[in-house]
């Protein structure tokens, strides 16, 4: 990995990307990161060599780093981004995680020769097990691509994309996924507790389903289709509860409901 790398923003998915990169084997001392607030600051103090920062401008850096990567909240991007137009034109390149902006609102404040990369990861990063989805504008080398691979790579699984507009549905789906998924756990452990088990263990019990669940989805071979249907005897138990998810205003209808309400949102954050 050629160069420094920048990381604007130490919350949960920067600390992640943090984490993977340091895991990876990037030396502590190629990095920088801005991070205004002092809570996270103090969290990434126990790494020496490491450079952290309330201001660009307090790195002291001489030559543009290979990569400035926003882990900041989309609110705050217009206030963010001007700082960083000094190294736009070069080698650095810009990849952006923050949900809902477009390629074309960084480059309003980085500049139209930016070479820029926008992602859209989600929370099991912090786990190393990612799914992020990104795309590139025009300015973007192939060497800018495979950098930007390499970060992402990090903290998982990496697909790019050529259609910028699929991203507001990519964070729909996958960014905002695992909340869903949550959800999921928590309702199924009510739902155990409400038919008789101590709560606690209806909370175990719904924990360790869906992680195992989800492990099974991850190694097998076979469609989550089939997975449904060899859990599904005639007949039996399984059967008579995916009547209840599977009839009408059931979990499709619910999921096709959210993810397109978290789409329309993601879009209304472009504006």
């Amino acid at each position: 990995m050629p160069g420094r790398l920048c990381l604007v923003g130490a919350g949960k998915m920067g600390g992640a990307l943090l984490k993977g990169w340091l895991g990876a084997g990037v030396a502590p001392e190629r990095l920088g990161v801005v991070e205004p607030s002092a809570r996270a600051a103090e969290a990434l103090l126990p790494e020496p060599a490491l450079a952290v920062v309330e201001t660009v401008d307090a790195l002291g850096w001489t030559e543009p780093p290979a990569a400035v990567i926003f882990a900041v909240k989309p609110q705050v991007m217009d206030d963010v981004l001007p700082a960083y137009r000094r190294w736009s034109g070069g080698k650095t390149v810009f990849l952006s995680i923050a949900a809902g902006r477009t390629l074309a609102s960084l480059a309003k404040h980085l500049g139209a020769d930016a070479a820029i990369v926008r992602a859209m990861p989600n929370i099991p990063a912090q786990v190393g097990r990612a799914v992020t989805v990104a795309c590139a504008n025009s300015a973007v080398n192939p060497e800018a691509r495979a950098l930007a691979s390499s970060l992402l790579q990090a903290i998982g699984e990496v697909e790019w994309i050529e259609q910028e507009s699929w991203l507001d549905a990519v964070t729909a789906l996958s960014g905002s996924g695992p909340a869903y998924l949550f959800l999921f756990a928590e309702c199924l452990a009510r739902a155990g507790a409400e038919a008789g088990l101590p709560k606690a263990l209806a909370e175990r019990l719904a924990r360790a389903t869906v992680a195992g669940g989800g492990e099974l989805i991850r190694t097998s071979p076979v469609s989550v289709e089939d997975l449904r249907r060899d859990v599904t005897s005639p007949g039996g138990t399984t059967e008579a509860a995916l009547e209840v998810l599977m009839g009408a205003g059931g979990l499709q209808s619910l999921l096709t409901r959210a993810v397109e309400a978290a789409r329309r949102r993601a879009r209304e954050l472009a504006e």
